[in-house]
């Protein structure tokens, strides 16, 4: 890594991590430069939601093929990171029976069963046709925040609930901060009043999403926090378009 790009060390990072985009190769990498990078997830969601909304926005007047590309750019550059985690935790909340051991135990499984392949299909399923709303209703520009806000939500989770076990969401978790989460809190509120303030939804989501955890297991997982960041995309995209439909 060059002096020039050492101050970005943790953005980096975070890209390197949640997604497939090429980065500089970090040198003296630590087991805490993970945690170190959470604080940078909201900015990597706005450039996941830039390489979204460009697709969406060049074929918006075909609306499906626009959806189609998106959803397609939008698996492709996390690198179905959070698909993956979402289909994990259908599987093992359907197993665990608010049991967090069971959770814990089928967590470890390799293999989805019948509950994670229906929960990813759907999730596919309903991005696919929200992108194909938001090209139709010309809100292509205003997706590069669903990213951000879902990621944001995964900043806070771990200041509003418990780490459920050790593991990954526990090393972001020490390295995140309430001043980290204000933050970005009033840079992505004040781009919402401005753009599209239905997105504003992101902030009671927030504790909506910490209470549930906090009641069905007790605190959140690593696992929980990806499968969290997609059913938040999905949640943001349907606040986003439900507005258009009236």
């Amino acid at each position: 890594m060059t002096a020039l790009t050492r101050p970005f060390r943790g953005l980096i990072l975070a890209v390197q991590f949640l997604t497939r985009i090429p980065t500089p190769q970090v040198k003296d990498f630590h087991d805490d430069d993970i945690g170190r990078s959470a604080p940078w997830f909201p900015a990597v969601g706005l450039i996941v939601g830039l390489a979204v909304a460009v697709p969406v926005e060049l074929l918006s007047d075909r609306p499906q093929l626009a959806g189609l590309a998106g959803l397609v750019v939008w698996v492709w550059v996390t690198g179905a990171l959070h698909v993956d985690g979402l289909g994990d935790v259908a599987d093992a909340l359907g197993a665990s029976h608010r049991d967090p051991a069971r959770y814990a135990a089928a967590l470890k499984d390799p293999h989805m069963g019948a509950f994670g392949v229906v929960t990813v299909v759907l999730q596919l399923i309903a991005k696919f046709v929200l992108l194909s709303e938001a090209a139709q209703q010309d809100l292509t520009w205003v997706i590069v925040l669903v990213p951000a806000w879902a990621r944001w939500i995964s900043l806070a989770l771990p200041r509003l609930t418990t780490s459920l076990q050790a593991g990954l969401g526990e090393r972001f978790g020490g390295h995140i901060t309430w001043p980290t989460v204000a933050v970005w809190l009033v840079a992505l509120s004040a781009a919402s009043v401005l753009t599209a303030p239905p997105l504003l939804a992101a902030i009671p989501l927030a504790g909506l999403v910490a209470l549930y955890w906090h009641r069905r297991l007790g605190g959140v997982s690593g696992d929980g926090l990806g499968a969290s960041t997609e059913i938040s995309e999905t949640l943001l995209l349907i606040a986003l378009i439900a507005p258009t439909l009236s």
